[in-house]
């Protein structure tokens, strides 16, 4: 069962972090006054030579080509290129595919945007990504002309990129929800998650950011309802669905992701793994509407099949039957031999009568020693043939004590259009049968 709401909840995103990303007290400083000092080569090269020497994190300069210019020993360690590797190289070497085009918007805005923070993935030379915050500077020419990047980065524990020491608490609590909560880009790509997981998508947490929300959820078709739900986030909308999965069931919500300014940047969702409680449900449900002795359905769900079916013919002008059982000498089976091997006569019965119909009808125990069966699209004859055969099956039964039934039939239009008549003439023919029990034959009267 799938809800939706489309109101405009606002999922706001968090207020930028950049002020307590974990980057050396010592460098920090020198980083965001970067912009001012690039305008002045000396200041430049005696910035790059402090960073290069004194950083444990990975320093490296691009050319406004996207060539890499420096590349420290912080960079060698984090990436596991060493400085003849990568020199001269493009640093999209280094770029997850979705993330190439960031670069190239970098590099080629004329107006030389100053410094900003991301976190982001890095490729490793063993083949590995890693996560870091990235704080990124233009640099400059005499005439304040953009002529390259300069880059800092530091690897970052996935689940601790967006949290300052004081939230801490907070983070250890959200990665302990049973079940995922993420946030996308704009391009339904994985840029941060929380949570215990979900242990049938089979993906190492860590392998999560930067990857499409389709990998997450196993959703290929681009017309799944998790995708889909996802594209109306980014519209704004806000849904709440189910959505089944290799034999699980999980409950998504998605909604839009929002910038301080209230544009929605992406999607935040949450899914929770509910196949133990729908199981729950489903057994509650089947017990409400089944008789616990038989397994046949009950008075209630009989009632509403019965009612559905009266409406389905009265639309498709075609017939259906019923057939009501008793079954004879209950009372004296439980008198005689007690009331186990009463309801063994009744679990007997209801087995005979699984066993003759179709997989399109519909046996129930109608109440006590009474039982009820409803012929979807047949006929007086196909009722009566029915109804021989469950006598017949039951007559040749070795296993005692020997049963019998008595069965009065009703049909649909001919005996009424309303359960009440149909039930009232079954309930009459099943009567005359038992008052004469050696009368065999049942046509209507």
């Amino acid at each position: 069962m799938r809800k939706r709401s489309h109101h405009s909840a606002c999922l706001q995103a968090r207020p930028s972090r950049q002020q307590v990303l974990p980057f050396p007290t010592n460098v920090l400083p020198v980083l965001k006054d970067a912009f001012k000092l690039m305008a002045h080569r000396p200041a430049l090269e005696h910035l790059l030579a402090a960073l290069l020497k004194t950083s444990e994190d990975a320093v490296l300069t691009v050319s406004h080509q996207g060539a890499i210019e420096t590349w420290s020993a912080g960079a060698e360690r984090l990436y596991g290129y060493a400085e003849e590797e990568m020199i001269g190289q493009s640093l999209r070497r280094l770029l997850p595919v979705y993330e190439s085009p960031q670069l190239d918007s970098f590099l080629s805005a004329s107006n030389g945007q100053g410094d900003r923070v991301e976190v982001g993935e890095r490729l490793h030379k063993n083949g590995s990504r890693v996560l870091v915050a990235v704080r990124r500077s233009v640099i400059r020419g005499e005439r304040g002309e953009a002529e390259g990047i300069l880059e800092m980065a530091q690897a970052l524990n996935p689940h601790e990129a967006f949290w300052s020491p004081e939230e801490a608490p907070l983070s250890l609590l959200m990665n302990q929800v049973p079940g995922l909560l993420w946030t996308t880009d704009s391009k339904l790509r994985i840029s941060a998650h929380w949570g215990m997981g979900l242990p049938i998508t089979k993906i190492r947490p860590r392998a999560l950011v930067g990857r499409d929300v389709r990998e997450l959820l196993g959703a290929a078709d681009p017309h799944a309802t998790p995708i889909i739900e996802h594209y109306s986030a980014l519209q704004g909308e806000v849904s709440h669905f189910e959505y089944a999965w290799r034999g699980a069931v999980l409950e998504i919500r998605v909604g839009p992701l929002r910038s301080s300014s209230g544009q929605v940047i992406g999607c935040l969702g949450a899914a929770v793994d509910v196949t133990d409680r729908k199981k729950s449900e489903e057994r509650a449900l089947y017990q409400a509407r089944h008789d616990g002795l038989t397994g046949l359905a009950n008075y209630r769900e009989f009632m509403d099949q019965f009612e559905a079916e009266v409406r389905r013919a009265d639309r498709g002008h075609h017939s259906f039957t019923l057939l009501l059982l008793d079954l004879d000498q209950l009372k004296r089976i439980n008198d005689l031999q007690g009331h186990l091997a009463g309801n063994r006569a009744l679990r007997r019965l209801a087995a005979v009568m699984k066993e003759h119909c179709r997989a399109t009808d519909l046996a129930a125990r109608y109440g006590g020693d009474e039982f009820a069966l409803l012929m979807i699209d047949s006929d007086r004859g196909m009722a009566e043939h029915v109804a021989q055969r469950i006598e017949q099956h039951l007559h040749s039964d070795h296993e005692k004590p020997q049963l019998s039934v008595s069965i009065g039939i009703g049909v649909y239009p001919d005996d009424g259009r309303s359960p009440a008549e149909i039930i009232e003439a079954a309930d009459q023919r099943l009567y005359h049968r038992k008052k004469n029990s050696s009368e065999r034959s049942f046509s209507a009267p």
